[in-house]
């Protein structure tokens, strides 16, 4: 059987958690953030989960 290769882009982008989510980075937190209200900046913060229909799709990517 051939080795399950990591897709590296998508390791750069998502991290997995003990429990088995997916974690990634809010977009958009870069540049232009200054005219946006505190609420959405502290928002942006925080990494959120990723959702049950892209999970799947995932751990294909994502062997390890």
């Amino acid at each position: 059987m051939a080795k399950l290769k990591t897709h590296k882009a998508s390791a750069k982008r998502f991290k997995k958690t003990r429990t088995g989510k997916f974690m990634k980075r809010v977009a958009g937190q870069d540049h232009y953030n200054s005219r946006e209200p505190g609420k959405v900046t502290r928002m942006k913060r925080t990494p959120k989960a990723m959702t049950k229909t892209n999970h799947r799709a995932l751990i294909d990517l994502l062997p390890n």
